[in-house]
């Protein structure tokens, strides 16, 4: 009897396994599906066993904002009031104005009707050059300016007076139309002015302490600004309640240290 090819026997036992159940080896023999999965535990056993590579480092960008300190949440509110301090801090360094009163608040609202004709800072055009002690020049003394602004030019041509202010002036005493024939218009009530008295000591004490720089703590000029032109001026007080006038003003304070000379509402020769 010829003996079965062996691979005839090896199909046929396959044929067997695979009716059985069985599962072939991976060396050709048949292994059980119980075989198979002792198998595939001991695979997930030796995977578990090995640990899993690190993760990559952080950038450095983020470990710095890591370790950086926290703004505890208590400190937002005092943050939040920086910008209050901040403004109230530039408030407080900034210098105050000056409060600036009395015959010399009065005069500077008055010389924007003077400034069409002497400048906003005195420079001159029509009229005069005010500015840079040019006004002390002709003026040494402010009872004289007083009744020259309060009268006007016009009013001294007429009386036959020949020069204004002071005689003895650097460069020479000015006559009353001398300057490009130009007058002085007068100012005061009783020639058709629109200024009150108390008004035309402010605008003068403006030019003189103002625009032409007189330094009222000065030794020349302290006592005529502290009787004239200080804040609490008490003839400044008295021309404003209408209690003196240009007229009786020399009179009524004589008794006064180093009291005033006339003024007069009529044009006069200097000092009279």
């Amino acid at each position: 009897m010829a003996g079965i090819p062996e691979h005839l026997l090896k199909r046929a036992q396959e044929a067997r396994d695979k009716a059985a159940g069985k599962t072939p080896a991976a060396d050709g023999a048949t292994a059980s599906p119980n075989v198979l999965v002792k198998v595939e535990e001991k695979k997930s056993v030796a995977s578990a066993a090995t640990p899993p590579p690190p993760p990559p480092p952080d950038p450095a960008y983020v470990v710095a904002a890591n370790s950086r300190k926290k703004i505890p949440f208590w400190a937002m509110a005092t943050l939040s009031l920086l910008p209050l301090w901040a403004l109230l801090y530039v408030l407080a360094i900034r210098p105050q104005e000056k409060i600036v009163e009395g015959p010399l608040a009065v005069g500077a609202g008055v010389y924007g009707t003077c400034a069409g004709c002497h400048g906003a800072e005195g420079a001159g055009g029509a009229g005069r050059v005010l500015y840079q002690g040019e006004v002390l020049k002709t003026f040494p003394k402010i009872e004289d300016m007083l009744n020259f602004v309060y009268t006007g030019s016009q009013q001294y041509v007429s009386a036959g007076l020949k020069i204004y202010g002071n005689p003895d002036r650097e460069g020479g005493a000015h006559a009353p139309l001398s300057y490009n024939g130009n007058p002085m218009p007068q100012q005061g009530e009783k020639y058709g002015g629109a200024l009150s008295e108390a008004q035309i000591l402010g605008v003068v004490c403006h030019e003189r302490y103002v625009i032409s720089g007189a330094d009222p703590q000065s030794e020349t000029w302290k006592a005529e600004y502290e009787r004239w032109c200080a804040p609490g001026s008490e003839i400044f007080a008295g021309l404003e309640s209408g209690s003196v006038n240009f007229d009786n003003l020399a009179e009524t304070y004589a008794a006064m240290p180093e009291a005033p000379a006339h003024v007069g509402t009529d044009p006069r020769p200097t000092g009279k």
